[in-house]
C-alpha cells in the first residue's frame, strides 16, 4: 500500500511474511518509486539479519519479535529527515514510534508501524491501546500495521467480536480515521491506515 503524505513525504507499507529473500526486491522498489518512509510489518527477522539489513540512504529502526519465530516491525526513514524512536519497551506488542520532525520546529507528527497477531490476547491488546494513548498526544499521528481483526465493517465501523470492538472505541478514543477502503487480502482489510489528518 503506497501513499504520498501532502506533497513532501511519500511512504509505502507492505506485511513483508518474512523478508527473507525479499531484500533486494525492496531496496529496488524504493530507489525506483524514491520513498521517504517504508514501514514493513512481518519482516521475521532476528539479530543473524543484521549484515543485510541496511539500505543506502536510509536509517532503520526495527523491533524483532522476542522469543518466537515470525513477525517483527520495522520502518526506512531517509537518512535526511530527523526523526527518533520513542522507547516502547514492552515486548508484549509488535509496534515500533517514531517521531518525524518537521521543518523550523512545525509539521512534527508521530509515525507508527504495528503488528498485530491474530491470535494477541487482550493484555497485550491493553498495552498497546496505552502506548496508543501517549502518543495520540502529539500534534499529529500516523499509523499503519495489520491489526488482524477480521470482524471489523470499516463501511459502517462495527464489529462482532468484543476484542475487534474494544479495538474500534479505542480508535475513536484517540480521533483516529482509518483511510483504506478497498480490501487488501481477499474479502477484508488487514493492512490499514490511521491518521488524525487527512
Amino acid at each position: 500500500m503506497g501513499v504520498k503524505l501532502g506533497a513532501q513525504l511519500k511512504c509505502i507499507y507492505t506485511n513483508a511474511h518474512s523478508m527473507g529473500n525479499k531484500q533486494d526486491e525492496l531496496e529496488a522498489m524504493v530507489q525506483q518509486d524514491s520513498y521517504d518512509v517504508v514501514a514493513i510489518t512481518e519482516m521475521w527477522w532476528d539479530d543473524g539479519q543484521n549484515w543485510n539489513a541496511a539500505m543506502d540512504g536510509y536509517k532503520l529502526f526495527r523491533r524483532n519479535r522476542q522469543g518466537r519465530r515470525g513477525g517483527g516491525v520495522g520502518l526506512y526513514n531517509r537518512e535526511r529527515f530527523d526523526c527518533i524512536e520513542l522507547d516502547s519497551c514492552d515486548d508484549k506488542v509488535e509496534c515500533l514510534w517514531v517521531r518525524m520532525k518537521g521543518k523550523a520546529n512545525k509539521g512534527d507528527f508521530v509515525l507508527g508501524v504495528c503488528y498485530r497477531p491474530p491470535n494477541q490476547d487482550e493484555e497485550a491488546d491493553e498495552v498497546f491501546y496505552k502506548w496508543l494513548s501517549e502518543v495520540s498526544q502529539s500534534p499529529a499521528l500516523v499509523l499503519v500495521g495489520d491489526f488482524n481483526l477480521l470482524d471489523i465493517c470499516w463501511k459502517y465501523n462495527t464489529a462482532e467480536s468484543r476484542q475487534a470492538r474494544t479495538f474500534l472505541e479505542c480508535m475513536e478514543d484517540n480521533f483516529l480515521t482509518q483511510l483504506v477502503s478497498e480490501p487488501t487480502r481477499g474479502g477484508t482489510s488487514l493492512g490499514l491506515l490511521f491518521t488524525e489528518k487527512d
